[in-house]
């Protein structure tokens, strides 16, 4: 990680997720000492990985917009394949 920056210099971890579990990610990021940029849903964080110095991808499976998380992550992939990308699900059984 990247401590020694200011936190403005820091390239960040973008998460995507509903409020709640968005709030408590974001939190725990920060307190950890990361830079976070928030989405709530699919379309949002497209927008904020063009241009932005994201590093890491942390998305839910199952949210709004108009990819679910799996296919954000297939998006990202193809777009920004530098950064790696954390897939999270509540779900007790995984999608297919």
């Amino acid at each position: 990680m990247n401590k020694g920056l200011p936190l403005e210099a820091r390239a960040a971890v973008l998460v995507v997720d509903d409020e709640l579990v968005r709030i408590l990610t974001v939190q725990a990021l920060e307190e950890a000492g990361f830079r976070v940029e928030e989405a709530g849903n699919s379309d949002e964080a497209l927008s904020r990985l063009d241009g932005h110095p994201i590093v890491t991808l942390v998305t839910d499976i199952d949210m709004p917009g108009s990819l679910d998380g799996c296919g954000l992550a297939r998006r990202v992939r193809q777009l920004f394949p530098s950064v790696a990308i954390l897939i999270i699900s509540g779900v007790a059984t995984p999608l297919r």
